[in-house]
């Protein structure tokens, strides 16, 4: 045996172990750092009862909305399902003032807990974005407030407070390693990162490896985007080899954060995911790309994975979106990020096949659910397995 063959006996004890826990259908309880976002921009989305059991088909127990439902926050009271909940961006205003925040808190949140599992508060959504810096100066105040408010109600020890961030506050992300914030978000993002470090919560970030192929798609390979087998690339700061760009954006971030003094913050991806449909200048927005995009994400998140510079620590990342949305303004493709359509059929074929195309609208809806512990299709553990079979693999080089 060559001293090459035993330095990979580890990773191909890894490789049987992964496939131990696919047979014995033990992997679906190591996914729970996979969420989904539940965006309600639509006239005809069905009812949070329905949702519930479209995200039992998933297999996810996570999810975020954009604002405090309170339809929403009432349905999914026991349904063991975490809920991160966020404050739109033009009640930051508001929130500067503590009595407002704690009176925010009061009625929006306290009547919920504990039934309703609210884990988390985003303040905000992307509030520095290239086109718009005017709200990020109400973000750490608001943040602060509302904190405060949870500690004086005593629910801080359920909820986390942060507010995710578009790859926009980045002067560099190219390679990981550079990873920059720009000059004029650098005092915020210090502040937030102090706060965080503090309340030991989660940095979120917004990363979507389609904007950079749809604007450079004769340059991005785009295997590199989608998770599928590619060269990929090293960074030669810090050899680190990247097999896909969002594990790339999320570390630019990490690295962002360090070079402030921060070098332990968790980085979580709020929002990733990939159109099914587009204009005509909106180079792979397909059905075929979103699925193989989000096909391969998820198994990359049942496998437990990290990003090559925290290669033991699994990433969080939340799926954008649940449905597709009719009411969004702008491009053809902000309207068809969902994996399903409001009717509750899916919006492509994600290669699951337990997965029912029952209208969600219908009374009786017959989602397979691992509450049920209804047995997988043998396609489904043949891709759960080859899957991650290649990301152990992949590592052996």
């Amino acid at each position: 045996m060559t001293s090459r063959t035993v330095a990979r006996l580890p990773n191909l004890i890894n490789v049987f172990l992964l496939l131990s826990l696919v047979l014995s259908g033990n992997i679906l309880q190591k996914a729970t750092s996979l969420g989904i976002n539940y965006g309600q921009v639509g006239n005809n989305l069905p009812s949070p009862d329905k949702v519930i059991n479209l995200l039992r088909s998933l297999r996810i127990t996570k999810t975020r909305i954009y604002d405090t439902n309170p339809q929403i926050l009432t349905s999914f009271a026991n349904s063991n399902i975490e809920i991160i909940v966020t404050i739109e961006n033009q009640v930051l205003t508001l929130l500067q003032d503590p009595q407002q925040a704690l009176q925010w808190v009061d009625s929006h949140i306290k009547p919920y807990i504990p039934a309703t599992r609210i884990t988390g508060i985003m303040v905000g959504n992307e509030l520095f974005t290239d086109e718009d810096s005017s709200l990020i100066g109400y973000m750490m105040p608001a943040i602060i407030n509302i904190h405060k408010a949870l500690v004086q109600l005593g629910l801080d020890r359920y909820i986390e407070v942060s507010s995710p961030s578009s790859l926009a506050v980045l002067a560099e992300s190219y390679p990981p390693s550079a990873g920059s914030f720009k000059p004029e978000v650098s005092s915020v993002m210090q502040q937030l990162l102090q706060f965080l470090e503090a309340t030991r919560s989660p940095f979120w970030i917004n990363a979507y490896p389609y904007f950079a192929y749809k604007d450079n798609p004769n340059k991005i390979p785009i295997d590199y985007v989608l998770f599928n087998r590619n060269i990929g690339m090293t960074d030669p700061n810090t050899r680190l080899h990247y097999d896909n760009m969002m594990y790339a954006q999320v570390d630019a971030v990490a690295f962002a954060a360090a070079k402030l003094g921060y070098r332990n913050i968790e980085v979580r991806v709020a929002e990733t995911g990939w159109p099914s449909k587009g204009d005509a200048g909106e180079v792979g927005a397909s059905p075929t790309n979103a699925a193989t995009y989000n096909r391969n994400l998820m198994m990359r998140q049942f496998a437990g994975e990290g990003t090559p510079a925290r290669r033991n620590s699994r990433l969080d990342v939340y799926i954008f979106a649940l449905f597709n949305e009719d009411m969004k303004p702008g491009p053809t493709s902000e309207k068809n990020y969902g994996i399903f359509r409001p009717d509750g059929s899916l919006a492509y074929n994600l290669g699951f096949s337990t997965m029912s195309t029952t209208t969600a609208n219908s009374e009786s809806v017959t989602y397979s659910s691992y509450a049920t512990k209804a047995k997988m299709t043998l396609e489904y553990w043949t891709i759960l397995m080859l899957a991650m079979i290649q990301v152990v693999v992949s590592r052996l080089s």
